[in-house]
């Protein structure tokens, strides 16, 4: 990690009432879509969305879930997700403060589906596989991960990241971060050359029948 989580903290805080309006671009937006689409929880599923942010992923998948669960380092998105919650009379989230190693979810809490859009890039790789190992023991069926990530060389005069405070990882170094968590790679989505979603299942443990 290139910053620490209390600098990306107050980062995020600072620009949190603009942040919504500053996520324009075309490949964000595609990220968001395809995110909620492969998340597709079922009336019963409790869904974890790590790096909330300002909920937009959270309160898109609520309607069709059970619960769903929003963490994230910046209190400041954390109040503009709970504002934009109340205001359309979501209260099937709950929105707190959490992290990538450690979600801050209640040990009586089964997570069937976990979510993450742009966020998990801030990590260092070897922080990237504690994070997904974390999100391993949770027990989820599914994870839905959009991301900066590389699918080839990235060109250097034109970075869709920001090469002072993010760090993003390759494809391959993903799936294999999320193989070796148990998880099978289910789907992989191009956004652009630096952007992508991976969906990855939970892998069938020994001897249990596959339908």
């Amino acid at each position: 990690m290139k910053k620490t989580i209390e600098e990306h903290a107050a980062r995020f805080s600072e620009v949190a009432p603009e942040y919504d309006e500053s996520q324009d671009s075309e490949e964000y937006r595609a990220c968001v879509s395809l995110v909620v689409h492969y998340a597709d929880p079922s009336p019963d599923d409790v869904v974890l969305d790590l790096g909330t942010g300002t909920g937009a992923i959270a309160l898109a998948l609520a309607p069709d879930a059970k619960h769903v669960v929003g963490r994230d380092i910046s209190e400041g998105m954390l109040e503009q997700a709970r504002t934009k919650a109340a205001e359309v009379g979501i209260e099937n989230v709950d929105f707190d403060i959490g992290r990538f190693r450690e979600p801050n979810v209640p040990a009586d809490r089964e997570i069937d589906v976990v979510v993450s859009n742009f966020a998990m890039h801030h990590l260092s790789d070897d922080e990237k596989r504690e994070a997904i190992q974390v999100i391993a023991d949770l027990e989820p069926r599914r994870f839905v991960l959009g991301d900066v990530m590389f699918f080839g060389e990235p060109d250097p005069d034109e970075p869709f990241y920001t090469p002072e405070v993010d760090d993003p990882s390759t494809v391959g170094f993903l799936a294999d971060a999320l193989t070796d968590a148990g998880f099978v790679l289910t789907a992989v989505e191009s956004v652009h050359e630096q952007v992508g979603v991976l969906v990855a299942e939970r892998a069938p443990l020994g001897g249990e029948e596959t339908q």
